[in-house]
């Protein structure tokens, strides 16, 4: 395979780049994946910068001289193996602060490998997209001159790349994933049975068929602790807590949906509870079991909890082509919620709390305006590891206090809401009123999912100037494209990393919710116990 000189630089100083700290850690055929995908961009740049030097000399390319190939060859090995070495070192570095174990010397040494395959495979796609333009812009110039027909073709070949790519590669499969999700939907998880509690939805009574829920619907409403499992964790009688949730096949609408959902939520008794929770799931429906069962512990079972399903797809593709309909559900069901809430009379109410998780986080914080709405429609939240995108999350955020990191703003000196990267340790800012409602965004440092925004490609965050979060690399810095792609990277491998990292929430909860709802009595040893409950949970 031919290549050039300038594409040969460009791919060595991307590929080294590669190799810089990102947040989370990366296994040997991860990093030779993002490596060679890496180098490709960077030969194509190499190239693109050559092209446009002729094109400014006026002057035809020309072959590389011996010489300068063996500089490369030279220059590049001693780059390339400075910046391996690096990486290795960053990587253990990355994996100490974390606590993984997990280490593939076999891999790692393969890695080098893996990034040439993928590097050779996106040459031959790149020039397979090159022999079509000219094929194209030849046909073309047996009708109009050659600039014009070269531009043509550029013109033609870029809009038909794009074409496939989103036409028909996405959409293709968005398609397939949505079918293959749908099938997923219909199945059962391995020792997840029908409720024979009134309490839950599919149990008996129920006004939702058990087979309407989902798969994610039918694992909540049968799962959490019970009230004997409670008792025994907070020694102290309970009750059995409450469930409703409304799947995609349970009604047409969100809406419909939505209005099931809270008149299953009445017919088991849950506007009769003290503790009333609405969560907003992730787009297939998933609500993080961590999430809830601290609430429910915290509250001794006097609680219930509603939630509904608007899509097959998971997060990460929801985000892509159902935002609208995490806006939609998450304003749905709160509206639905409240609507009943706000009918009763103010001395039967339960307290009425709101969380999500992920893309959950998105979908909960379109049914409210900003902070007073928050504070004036609901008597707690908990958002964790909410997108960078978030409206609500981005506005806390931007008008921080000065002086406040962005790794953990202050927001209006804390008046109600607050940033948590450690809700065990501390809820900045220290010795400040925490009156009245109390609103909750709980981010780890190493969480690609809130760190990542297009804004990374060319301006610094203030996060990456800061001082560095408990798990993040101290020496991880910013570089205009790379940081951007780097943390990109990280988003697939998000979750895979030990709980209290990456976009992993486990038993922070138990502590985020004991801040909120500050449940009168409590002990450390409950609270630990809780934890230790929680961290168990499959």
């Amino acid at each position: 395979m031919h290549v050039t000189l300038p594409g040969c630089w460009g791919a060595a100083v991307f590929a080294a780049l590669s190799f810089t700290p990102s947040l989370l850690p990366r296994g040997g055929f991860i990093q030779g994946l993002i490596c060679g995908i890496t180098a490709a961009i960077g030969y194509g740049l190499g190239v693109l910068a050559a092209w446009l030097w002729r094109a400014y000399a006026d002057r035809e390319p020309r072959p590389a001289r011996p010489s300068s190939w063996r500089l490369f060859f030279i220059g590049a090995g001693i780059l390339l193996a400075a910046a391996f070495a690096l990486g290795q070192y960053w990587q253990a570095q990355i994996r100490d602060l974390m606590g993984v174990t997990e280490y593939n010397l076999a891999l790692v040494v393969a890695s080098p490998l893996v990034a040439a395959f993928f590097v050779a495979v996106f040459l031959l796609i790149g020039r397979g997209i090159r022999h079509v333009y000219h094929w194209a812009a030849d046909l073309l110039a047996r009708r109009f001159g050659r600039r014009a027909a070269n531009a043509t073709g550029w013109v033609l070949v870029t809009a038909a790349v794009y074409l496939v790519i989103s036409g028909i590669l996405l959409d293709g499969l968005v398609g397939a994933m949505d079918e293959a999700f749908s099938v997923a939907n219909l199945r059962t998880e391995e020792g997840v049975v029908q409720p024979t509690s009134a309490l839950r939805s599919g149990g008996p009574g129920s006004l939702l068929p058990w087979e309407s829920l989902g798969r994610e619907g039918r694992t909540f409403a049968a799962s959490g602790p019970t009230a004997d499992e409670i008792a025994a964790v907070v020694h102290h009688r309970a009750k059995e807590p409450i469930r409703t949730y409304a799947g995609l096949d349970s009604a047409d609408n969100a809406e419909q949906r939505a209005a099931l959902a809270v008149d299953d939520l009445e017919r088991a008794g849950g506007f009769r509870r003290a503790n009333l929770l609405v969560v907003t799931t992730t787009g297939s429906g998933w609500v993080d079991p961590a999430l809830v069962a601290p609430f429910e512990y915290l509250t001794g079972g006097d609680s219930a909890t509603v939630s509904m399903q608007y899509s097959y797809l998971p997060s990460w593709l929801s985000f892509l082509v159902d935002q609208s309909k995490a806006r939609e559900a998450g304003r749905a069901l709160f509206d639905a919620v409240y609507d009943r809430w706000s009918k009763l009379a103010p001395a039967t109410r339960p307290r009425l709390f709101v969380s999500g998780e992920s893309l959950g986080t998105f979908g909960g914080e379109t049914a409210f305006s900003g902070e007073y709405d928050l504070r004036n429609r609901t008597d707690g939240t908990v958002f964790a590891g909410p997108p960078n995108f978030n409206t609500l999350f981005r506005e806390f955020s931007d008008h921080r206090d000065p002086g406040s990191p962005e790794i953990q703003p202050v927001y209006k000196n804390g008046r109600t809401v607050r940033f948590a990267t450690d809700a065990a340790t501390s809820i900045p800012p220290q010795g400040q009123p925490w009156d009245g409602t109390r609103v909750i965004y709980l981010m780890h440092p190493s969480d690609p999912i809130v760190w990542w925004t297009p804004r990374l490609i060319l301006t610094a965050p203030d996060w990456i100037g800061e001082t560095a979060g408990k798990d993040v690399l101290p020496t991880m810095f910013w570089m205009p494209f790379v940081t951007f792609w780097q943390v990109t990277a990280d988003l697939p491998f998000s979750t895979g990393v030990p709980a209290g990292h990456g976009h992993k929430y486990t038993t922070e909860y138990v502590d985020v919710w004991n801040a909120v709802m500050r449940p009168p009595g409590l002990t450390e040893d409950q609270l630990a116990a809780i934890r230790t409950a929680v961290a168990a949970l499959p």
